[in-house]
């Protein structure tokens, strides 16, 4: 093989090697995320081959590194939220703008009615969402369940734009995409799961300087899922909305120039939530403690994310833990997706590298 015939090889830099929170994960993790993904299974949301590729992610393990001390009930709802995010993603990932707003405003009915009956011949994200919602707020806090529905509506909200830009065929400025990705990442909501025990005031949730750390961590998850999906993403023709593609058009480079970029920027981030740590005002002893706690769920985020892209099998296949040491993982060749396949039938491919 000549060198020009070689398979390009991407290189992934170790973004997260100075942040302080290690990697750690919850002790009900496995047992409670067998029984969402058993729950899960129940709906038939995919072929059996799909539900396969969907399985080997491990959602589940995804929910269970950020809140590490929450109870097995409260786990569960982390859980179910992975599933439930994950379900969404794929059945919209493939419609236009018009079809993904009635899927989401199934959706936002079902949270906002979960103990309405979802009506007949109604598409399953409904009932899905009934459920798991319907669970969660048996032992949620009253405010955990309001900021719950408040960012999960933004994140759906967002997943129409999404569409809207893939309908386009629209590549966004950086500024851009990071406002949108922000909340279709679906980081707001998943921070819920480690503050449903709490009762978080608003004067402290929304408090400017906690709204900031929000967001930069959801930056940083947004970065490292990023590089994770690209070679994924850019072999089905859906990486436009990829921060990779993005710099890479924005600033007329290549591949290793927008990664350097990224790197970059990455560290500016991880700089800025250090900083924002320092200026976090004091609320009372009883809410700085409950504080605390929601910021400690927040900091273990980006390492938790960084490490699932390569322990589940959703972007490297079952080579992930091998190419977290190397961080070099051949290009995927371009693979043609069947436009007719949606809903039940929609295909969630199985990385093989």
């Amino acid at each position: 093989m000549s060198s020009s015939e070689a398979v390009k090889m991407l290189y992934l830099p170790e973004t997260m090697s100075n942040w302080p929170w290690p990697r750690a994960i919850n002790p009900h993790y496995e047992e409670v995320s067998a029984e969402s993904n058993a729950w899960f299974h129940s709906f038939k949301a995919f072929t059996q081959r799909s539900q396969a590729a969907f399985d080997k992610c491990d959602f589940g393990r995804l929910a269970s590194g950020p809140a590490l001390t929450i109870c097995a009930e409260h786990l569960r709802t982390g859980c179910d939220l992975m599933n439930l995010f994950f379900v969404v993603d794929e059945y919209t990932d493939v419609e236009p703008a018009p079809v993904c707003r009635e899927m989401v405003d199934i959706v936002i009915d079902a949270l906002n009615n979960p103990h309405k009956p979802r009506p007949e011949g109604e598409i399953l994200l409904g009932q899905v969402a009934k459920e798991f919602w319907e669970l969660a707020i048996k032992t949620a806090s009253p405010a955990s369940q309001k900021h719950f529905v408040e960012a999960f509506t933004d994140y759906l909200n967002s997943v129409v734009i999404q569409a809207e830009d893939r309908d386009n065929d629209k590549i966004r400025t950086i500024d851009e995409y990071l406002q949108t990705r922000r909340e279709n990442i679906g980081a707001r909501p998943s921070y819920v799961p480690g503050e449903l025990h709490l009762n978080l005031p608003d004067e402290a949730f929304y408090h400017p300087v906690i709204k900031e750390l929000e967001y930069h961590i959801a930056d940083l998850i947004i970065l490292d899922n990023d590089i994770a999906s690209y070679n994924k993403e850019q072999a089905h023709g859906d990486d436009r909305h990829n921060i990779l593609t993005i710099a890479m058009h924005q600033f007329a480079t290549d591949f290793d120039g927008a990664m350097n970029w990224v790197c970059e920027y990455h560290e500016e981030v991880e700089a800025k939530f250090l900083d924002g740590l320092k200026r976090v005002p004091s609320f009372g002893a009883d809410v700085d403690r409950e504080l605390a706690e929601y910021i400690l769920h927040l900091a273990n985020w980006p390492r938790c994310n960084d490490c699932w892209n390569f322990e589940s099998g959703r972007y490297f296949g079952k080579k992930g833990l091998e190419i977290q040491k190397t961080r070099v993982v051949p290009l995927m060749p371009k693979v043609h997706m069947d436009p007719t396949a949606k809903t039940e039938q929609v295909v969630v491919p199985l990385v093989e590298l």
